[in-house]
């Protein structure tokens, strides 16, 4: 009997080496070049990767929200595309989820409004007034938060994030307090906070 629960374990923990050796490391993918596939996100790449090391110098990440309609994403991202340095950002994230890489990333979109807020409403603005900015800043946009403003992200939206958020982070060697709502940084919409929720969870989730 004993013999056979042995074996049984070894059997088990075999299974388990096996499984773990074929599960991609995101570390790894997310330092990778070109269009990888990224378990668990449906990526649309526009503008596949680059050698990371010859990437712009990127040290934060801004949480933004369109007021675009559902299923406005994949518009912005071609239109970014397009032209890389107009108003907007380099991801952009459907409400099903899926996430458009707009915008090559040795290029700077034109978002953020300079780092301009300095009350300490929701972080210390000391870190970030004039220093988080669109230049030093990879910029994600959650589409579909039209006509209601003060709507969340979907459910399908948290999911992606969560994957998304780490991989940026991987790649490009940004701690978890470097994840910034637009509104912790600007001055914005009175009505909600622009990209709060997404932002508090991806730094609950880097603890």
């Amino acid at each position: 009997m004993n013999l056979h629960l042995l074996a049984a374990a070894m059997c088990a923990m075999a299974l388990s080496v096996s499984a773990a050796a074929q599960t991609p490391d995101l570390a790894i993918i997310a330092r990778t070049s070109g269009t990888p596939d990224i378990p668990g996100l449906k990526m649309v790449w526009l503008a596949p990767w680059g050698e990371v090391s010859k990437a712009h110098p990127w040290r934060n990440i801004i949480v933004h929200q369109t007021e675009g309609p559902v299923g406005s994403a994949r518009g912005g991202a071609e239109a970014q595309f397009k032209n890389p340095t107009r108003r907007g950002v380099m991801v952009w994230v459907e409400t099903d989820g899926t996430v458009y890489w707009a915008v090559t990333e040795n290029l700077v979109p034109t978002h953020g409004d300079g780092g301009n807020r300095n009350d300490n409403k929701y972080v210390d603005n000391g870190e970030t007034f004039h220093q988080v900015v669109g230049d030093n800043s990879v910029g994600v946009e959650f589409a579909g938060n039209y006509p209601d403003v003060s709507r969340g992200p979907t459910d399908a939206q948290i999911v992606a994030w969560r994957i998304l958020v780490k991989v940026l982070r991987l790649r490009y060697g940004i701690p978890p307090g470097r994840v910034y709502a637009h509104n912790w940084i600007d001055f914005k919409d009175a009505r909600y906070c622009e990209g709060c929720a997404l932002a508090t969870m991806a730094r609950q989730w880097g603890e």
